[in-house]
């Protein structure tokens, strides 16, 4: 059995404190006595450091005053330097000269600590400044307005704040020979905890922060999603809220928005339509063969961009022709209108071409057993009249009605 004894950490008491006191008293007191000289000049480029480091932080203004936009990269890293702190100035100028002098080693000990947690924390508010600048750059961008960032910068500064002055004082505890397993993992767990109760809250607040930097739409762009569409015309630290087609406010999370794919109908360049055109099967040949080129002549003739047109499939009943083509805008009412017209021409030069559309089929009943009364077909219009457009609001958003195009 090992019988030897532990030894015991020494407690330190008021005494030894003031024994130390007074050996650093006179360790300086003889230093200063046989080096004044060095010290002399050591404190002469200390000051003249020392003004030269405040002179840089005024620089940090002059920076801000340059950028006439309060939130540009000018005002990021302007805001930065001049959140130098006096005491993180006066260590580094103390640190730069402690060798001239050729200090004492427990007073350079003490200048190297010192100047080690000034420069630790000084970092974490010059990363805190830039960070927290480039989100209010990148929010104030373009059409945001900052409309997201004055509702999640009070959060995601105090997010910011603990996470990085957290890290600091674990850098610094460090720095003394602490032992921070534990700090670390205490931080560890009270962040999981935190992140579990308020999960819905901080998806949310993140996906806002995508939709920051990403740009997937911005306020007043026209967007379609899932099955729905209309003017995004608010977005906040939780929700989206969007102005339907119908006059309704649509509210939805940022994270389910940004789960959906999302058409964004403004930086659209165009809109396309396809009809599709099911032929008898008593068409000729020769008439097949000409349909594709009649069809980009109609689609030219309304100013439209001709795509494509030609056969698809076998139906039936019918073979089927498909027509693309291109409305030049972005505007749903143009799309609609040229769609409309093109497709009443389409009708009405088939007809005069003697091209029939299939059509279902159905049980034929002689007039005489019905008690239907058949109009009188008017007299047709002649071939250089033109399809007139549908009568319409004047509508010129590029917002999809009723949820698509």
């Amino acid at each position: 059995m090992n019988t030897t004894a532990v030894p015991r950490a020494r407690t330190l008491t008021a005494h030894d404190l003031q024994h130390q006191t007074l050996t650093i008293w006179d360790t300086s007191v003889a230093w200063l006595s046989s080096h004044w000289l060095q010290v002399m000049i050591a404190i002469a480029v200390g000051v003249v450091i020392f003004f030269g480091l405040h002179f840089i932080r005024s620089l940090g203004n002059r920076l801000c005053n340059r950028d006439k936009s309060g939130t540009g990269w000018y005002t990021v890293f302007g805001r930065a330097i001049a959140r130098t702190g006096n005491f993180f100035i006066v260590m580094t100028s103390a640190e730069l000269v402690a060798g001239i002098g050729d200090a004492p080693y427990p007073i350079v000990t003490i200048i190297r600590f010192l100047f080690t947690v000034a420069a630790v924390f000084q970092g974490a508010v010059w990363a805190r400044e830039i960070i927290l600048g480039a989100i209010e750059h990148r929010t104030a961008a373009s059409d945001y307005h900052g409309e997201t960032l004055t509702n999640a910068m009070g959060l995601i500064r105090l997010f910011v704040t603990f996470a990085l002055f957290a890290i600091a004082l674990v850098m610094v505890l460090g720095n003394l020979g602490v032992n921070v397993t534990g700090l670390v993992a205490g931080l560890g767990v009270g962040g999981i905890a935190i992140g579990l109760a308020a999960q819905s809250i901080f998806a949310d607040l993140f996906a806002a922060i995508a939709i920051i930097f990403d740009r997937p739409f911005r306020r007043g762009d026209a967007i379609t999603y899932d099955k729905s569409a209309g003017t995004v015309e608010y977005i906040g630290m939780r929700s989206t809220r969007i102005r339907g087609a119908n006059g309704e406010e649509r509210v939805i999370g940022n994270k389910k928005l940004l789960d959906f794919e999302i058409i964004n109908n403004s930086r659209r360049e165009y809109r396309r339509v396809v009809f599709t055109l099911g032929v008898v099967q008593t068409t000729p040949i020769d008439v097949l063969e000409g349909l594709p080129h009649l069809l980009k002549q109609i689609v030219e003739d309304h100013g439209q961009k001709f795509v494509r047109a030609g056969f698809t499939a076998f139906a039936a009943q019918s073979y089927e022709f498909d027509v693309e083509f291109d409305s030049p805008t972005a505007v749903f009412q143009d799309m609609y209108d040229a769609r409309h017209s093109i497709g009443l021409a389409i009708i009405k030069r088939f007809q005069e071409e003697g091209i029939a559309l299939v059509y279902p089929a159905q049980v034929g009943i002689p007039a005489d057993q019905t008690s239907v009364t058949w109009p009188r077909r008017k007299k047709a219009k002649s071939n250089d009249d033109t399809i007139a457009r549908p009568p319409s609001s004047g509508d010129r958003s590029v917002a999809d009605q009723g949820g698509g195009d």
